[in-house]
């Protein structure tokens, strides 16, 4: 699939929460959504994004917008990774590996001469209409707040 691009409309979504609800995308029409892709439940830097976004989600919310974390771990992780660091907002399981390869985050890594197929860290700001505003390629796990701020402010 080609990689999306800003101005893009953002793929649909459909996908279980943490409690094993079903969200859309198309749920959120007319508010702005940050729809960040992470890794894995409970790692470091996935923990310090949730965390800096949890930190700052009644600014978010103030303003009008939604946080949704992806990534393609199941609804029980998901909601253990949300009782261990009080996340407000909600986690969808992306167990298939839909929503990655859709927004075009899965792809192959490289640790320690390993190679294998994982979710590359990155935040797609989509507007009221469902318009990919900005995407965030290079996040700042303890500050994804402000990188979304900035750009949402200008």
């Amino acid at each position: 699939m080609a990689a999306l691009k800003e101005g893009a409309q953002a793929p649909a979504i459909t996908s279980k929460d943490q409690n094993g609800n079903e969200v859309s995308l198309s749920d959120y029409k007319g508010k702005t959504v940050v729809l960040y892709f992470y890794p894995k439940d409970d790692t470091p830097g996935c923990t310090a994004e949730a965390c800096d976004f949890r930190d700052n989600y009644q600014g978010l919310q103030a303003k009008g917008i939604v946080v949704l974390g992806v990534s393609v771990d199941d609804e029980k992780s998901h909601q253990k990774f949300i009782n261990k660091h009080s996340l407000p907002f909600t986690l969808l399981a992306d167990t298939d590996q839909k929503i990655v390869n859709d927004y075009g985050v899965w792809e192959e890594k490289n640790m320690y001469g390993k190679k294998y197929m994982g979710t590359v860290r990155t935040t797609f700001i989509i507007d009221g209409d469902g318009k990919i505003l900005h995407i965030i390629k290079k996040v700042d796990t303890k500050n994804a707040t402000q990188q979304v701020l900035d750009l949402i402010n200008n």
